[in-house]
């Protein structure tokens, strides 16, 4: 349990902490955004690979094709009616700065609360990995995520800080997604632990939810500013790089 909620903080701590690098660099490149952004995509792609979904597989059993199968439908239709609801990165950050100071805040804030509420499913999908008892497996799959939450942490701070917002209510706020992601890890972990005949589906379903992010999100925003080759390379060397750590510690 307490690397569970060390792991949750960590999670939720990346979020803050991409919120600070975001004061403190306010001028950072598209390219160079792109590019980390792209590393996260590539390192969540193998964690959801192989940390969620052939985990689902050893445990689903005899009808485990069909359970895991399942799952990624299901995680990626219910991301999907989230993103119905509330749009999030690529349909807000498309715009840039200029564009964003004649937006009212209102807009501002509900971009904000749009990456709050789909950091509580990456959360869960981060609390589920633990329930395979895999703790390094775990601990993957909860880094990639956090690696993904430092860009996303530092993309809040400008459109906020544009449109008036104090820099103290700003912090906040920012803050307050990562806090979101820290329920949805405790979430994840104590739904696993209560029934772990539910731990199959959880598992394809967590790593569902990881595809449908990289794909619909993660991947489009990379792509949107000139950087794609770039941006290519970089999501391999994510995806390796997991590979790597998988082996070593895996």
């Amino acid at each position: 349990m307490n690397e569970v909620l060390l792991t949750a903080i960590g999670v939720g701590t990346a979020t803050v902490f991409g919120a600070f690098l975001g004061f403190v660099f306010k001028n950072i490149s598209h390219k160079f955004s792109d590019v980390v952004l792209s590393f996260a995509a590539g390192v969540m792609l193998s964690a959801s690979i192989f940390g969620l979904i052939l985990p689902s597989l050893e445990y689903g059993g005899k009808f485990g094709i069909i359970t895991t199968i399942a799952g990624i439908f299901a995680g990626a239709v219910c991301l999907n009616v989230i993103d119905k609801l509330v749009p999030h990165l690529h349909r807000l950050t498309g715009t840039n700065t200029e564009s964003m100071k004649s937006s009212q805040a209102n807009k501002v804030l509900l971009f904000v609360i749009a990456i709050a509420i789909h950091n509580l499913p990456e959360g869960i999908a981060a609390g589920i990995g633990f329930g395979s008892g895999d703790i390094s497996q775990a601990l993957i799959i909860a880094g990639g995520i956090a690696l993904q939450n430092i860009p996303e942490g530092m993309v809040i701070i400008g459109p906020m800080l544009s449109v008036g917002i104090k820099p103290s209510r700003t912090f906040l706020l920012a803050s307050i997604t990562g806090i979101i992601e820290v329920v949805g890890t405790l979430i994840g972990y104590f739904a696993v632990s209560i029934s772990t005949a539910i731990l199959p589906f959880a598992l394809s379903f967590a790593g569902g939810t990881m595809l449908y992010i990289i794909s619909d999100e993660m991947i489009p925003e990379t792509h949107a500013h000139g950087s794609e080759r770039a941006a290519t390379y970089a999501l391999l060397v994510g995806f390796c790089f997991m590979l790597v750590m998988d082996t070593i510690f895996g």
